[in-house]
């Protein structure tokens, strides 16, 4: 096995990474990265797989060996890992990477593997096929628009659960507040309902000093994120629900 890279040629990567915001050079940039990018992320501290399987794993009731798991951006596996860690066995994945399709494909975790980019074409699934749908780490500018976020709902079944994740760090305010919105707008509209939004302080090594808070330093500062957890309602629900306001993310 080659070396690793060191800390701070990983930081000057991922940090280039987050700068990317043309989705083509994004999925190439990916495609060459798939090789090496567990042992990257993991030299970054990268915790939102396993943090975001918790947040799902507490809401969702056994047994978990039968509930039917999307995984979408899946990469190279890392969620799916997490997944079986806690007893979860059926489990589909989409990407956009041909590469990190093939490095998830060796993980041989996934029962079905699909090359899709959400965003520019549905999922490969009918309606109300998944007992619950994560998407991790793939929500930001130049990867998944905030506009694909009720494709996600149109393959969970009703009662299902939707688990995402986002950077709040400084880059990534302004997809945020634009993700919130369009997250407030389905909830509002009935479409699901919050279940959690949960804020985490060490989600991964900065990649710079611009991205790491006020009170921490460089070296050893983290960036943040957040977890959010909903259910898909039912049609009769979601037809009954008047809109109406609803509380901040809590950011």
């Amino acid at each position: 096995m080659a070396e690793g890279r060191s800390l701070p040629e990983v930081r000057a990567l991922v940090g280039a990474s987050h700068g990317i915001t043309d989705l083509a050079h994004k999925l190439h940039f990916y495609d060459q990265w798939a090789p090496n990018y567990d042992q990257d992320v993991a030299a970054l501290q990268y915790r939102a797989p396993r943090l975001a399987v918790d947040c799902l794993t507490q809401a969702l009731p056994g047994p978990h060996h039968a509930a039917l798991i999307l995984d979408v951006a899946c990469g190279t596996g890392l969620v799916a890992a997490e997944l079986q860690a806690q007893g979860f066995r059926q489990l589909h994945g989409v990407d956009g990477s041909p590469g990190m399709l093939d490095q998830a494909q060796a993980r041989g975790l996934y029962q079905c593997l699909s090359l899709c980019t959400l965003g520019q074409e549905p999922l490969p699934s009918t309606e109300g096929t998944f007992d619950a749908v994560l998407m991790v780490g793939a929500l930001s500018d130049g990867q998944v628009p905030c506009s694909a976020i009720p494709e996600l709902l149109r393959v969970t079944k009703p009662g299902g659960l939707v688990c995402l994740t986002t950077r709040t760090n400084p880059s990534n305010l302004r997809y945020k507040e634009a993700l919130e919105a369009t997250l407030d707008g389905l909830e509002q509209a009935g479409a699901w309902k919050r279940l959690e939004a949960r804020t985490v302080d060490r989600w991964e090594l900065a990649t710079s000093e611009l991205e790491v808070g006020p009170g921490t330093s460089d070296s050893d500062g983290f960036i943040s994120g957040i977890i959010y957890l909903y259910r898909k309602q039912a049609a009769a629900q979601a037809e009954g629900r008047r809109p109406g306001p609803r509380p901040p993310a809590g950011f």
